[in-house]
């Protein structure tokens, strides 16, 4: 007969049974109690590096109201998506080991496309030494400049960011939505951040301005000699400004390539450093000075198949009045514009026919008026052989993507094309 206690219960029948349901739950509001705190140092974390990403981003606030009373601005390309990319040389702060220029040009500019189906980007570096017709600005100091034929990174020097915007505008007819200015300390950081970048130099460079000196071959490289790499023109290639854009799209190809790779974005001890030197280099207009509107920009570059990611430079060929100088080449130029308007894709490709075909070998002519046909959209001189023959009378040839009248590629080369990959 089983024994009960005066009070009515049963007595335990194995020594600590009666803990166990105490210890359960001791473990259980131990284990809640942890994964809260791991939960809250997250959190606290998170929002910290978030802050601390943000305020890195320095925010433009003087372009947009110089820009707002421009009357003759193109109208807006709806849903597709144009950023003016500035490659400034400011030789301040940390850039002062570089000597100075006399002023703050555009080093490099990039006018890049982003279609409306989220499905491509085509970047079209603008050549420095380009002979453009800039428009009169608006200027920070209350004054207007009076414009006129100017190399075109003398925009940015006189008008800052806003007379560049204006400047490409005119030339282009491509409404810019967006600006970023990215400095040379920030571009090095960029590059030491995702562990360096590999490319493929044909023959050794020596170049003291430059701070570069690199042996032929295969190489990977880092901040400074990347730097150099990018910047260097006199002792490389033809000397020429166009080769250094050309090698500037190479790198920036390989650059999107390693970004892209698992080996930068799911690991936080390279992704962090990337994300806090790309912040801290740039200065952007308010539509895009938040680290939200980066990120999303950074999401759509990364959707995209690095195949659709074109590069490619303005068709341009040396100023007929000055070998030093450049100047666009028409029907072709006006053709890329025309279809980066019309968001149709543009097809590049390696060592492709010559930008400026037969007409880079003509003999000089006479200079239309601004903005009369074969000027470029008021870009600069042009000759006879820069007739619009062969396209629709718009400067869009049949397809709009190529050489007049037969929808070829221009050279250029797309992010997925590794120069390294055949040695």
């Amino acid at each position: 007969m089983a024994v009960e206690e005066e009070d009515g219960e049963r007595p335990p029948t194995r020594e600590g049974e009666g803990r166990r349901p105490f210890l359960r739950r001791h473990w259980l509001a131990l284990t809640a109690g942890l994964l809260a705190g791991l939960l809250l140092v997250g959190g606290t974390l998170a929002w910290l590096a978030y802050r601390k990403l943000n305020g890195n981003i320095r925010t433009d606030t003087v372009t947009g109201p110089l820009l707002e009373h421009e009357s003759d601005r193109p109208t807006p390309a709806g849903t597709a998506e144009n950023i003016l990319l500035i490659g400034s040389d400011d030789r301040s702060g940390d850039n002062a080991a570089y000597g100075s220029t006399g002023g703050q040009r555009s080093d490099t500019v990039i006018l890049l496309h982003l279609s409306a189906d989220g499905r491509r980007a085509t970047a079209v570096s603008v050549p420095r030494d380009v002979m453009v017709t800039m428009p009169p600005c608006d200027l920070p100091d209350g004054t207007r400049s009076r414009g006129g034929l100017l190399q075109f990174n003398l925009a940015f020097e006189i008008g800052g960011p806003a007379c560049t915007i204006r400047t490409v505008e005119r030339l282009s007819g491509i409404r810019i939505d967006h600006h970023l200015i990215l400095d040379f300390s920030g571009f090095k950081r960029m590059v030491d951040a995702v562990g360096g970048v590999e490319v493929c130099v044909a023959t050794p460079i020596h170049d003291r301005d430059a701070k570069l000196d690199l042996p032929a071959g295969r190489q990977v490289l880092h901040g400074e000699q990347a730097l150099g790499y990018v910047r260097v023109r006199e002792s490389l290639g033809n000397g020429s400004d166009t080769d250094r854009m050309g090698r500037q799209q190479q790198f920036l190809a390989a650059l999107i390539r390693k970004v892209q790779s698992q080996g930068v974005l799911l690991n936080p001890t390279k992704l962090w450093p990337l994300l806090d030197a790309a912040t801290s280099s740039i200065t952007a207009d308010p539509g895009l000075s938040r680290l939200g509107a980066l990120y999303d920009l950074a999401q759509r570059l990364r959707a995209m198949d690095s195949s659709d990611i074109a590069f490619l430079t303005t068709p341009r060929r040396p100023y007929r009045y000055n070998a030093n100088r450049d100047e666009f080449v028409q029907p072709q130029t006006d053709q890329l514009f025309a279809a980066l308007r019309a968001d149709r894709a543009v097809t590049v490709q390696p060592g492709a026919a010559p930008t400026g075909g037969a007409a880079q070998d003509a003999a000089p002519g006479p200079t239309p008026a601004p903005g009369a046909p074969g000027s470029g959209s008021g870009s600069g001189p042009a000759g006879p052989d820069d007739s619009p023959s062969g396209t629709d009378g718009t400067g869009t040839g049949a397809s709009g993507t190529g050489a007049p009248g037969t929808g070829g590629p221009l050279e250029g080369r797309t992010a997925d094309q590794d120069d390294c990959a055949a040695r």
